[in-house]
């Protein structure tokens, strides 16, 4: 049970933005999106999957140095805030700049931890940098 618990410490902390921040789907409909944007679905999906592996890799991570909690602290908060700049600022470039931050930090939090179960994230992260200056660009 203790294992249990430390785990969804871990994991909770990573769906605020979500839970704290509604998605304006209105807003997001009203743009032109490239061929290759998926359904709004998929977004919640591949997230879901992708902030269990991030917080099973925290769970499993014996790298305490300074720079892992560094990569750490600047992922997490640049990721919790995509969804304020896009939904609520409205903002699709500063979006597209904090995609590349989360995108970068993901990086560093790889290369100092070296575990695999960060791969779909950094993956997903190159997809939403593409997909974010997509939007952007179609809707200047």
């Amino acid at each position: 049970m203790k294992k249990v618990f430390k785990f969804l410490i871990y994991l909770l902390p990573w769906f605020l933005s979500s839970i704290l921040i509604k998605t304006d789907t209105v807003f997001y409909d009203s743009l032109k999106k490239p061929f290759f944007a998926p359904p709004p679905i998929v977004f919640i999906i591949v997230w879901t999957i992708l902030y269990i592996l991030i917080a099973t890799s925290l769970y499993k991570n014996k790298n305490k140095s300074i720079d892992y909690y560094k990569s750490l602290i600047i992922n997490y908060f640049s990721n919790q805030i995509y969804t304020f700049i896009f939904f609520i600022i409205k903002s699709p470039f500063i979006a597209f700049i904090d995609c590349i931050i989360v995108f970068i930090s993901s990086l560093f939090l790889y290369n100092e931890t070296k575990q695999k179960l960060l791969i779909p994230y950094i993956v997903w992260n190159l997809f939403a940098c593409i997909l974010s200056l997509s939007i952007y660009l179609l809707n200047i």
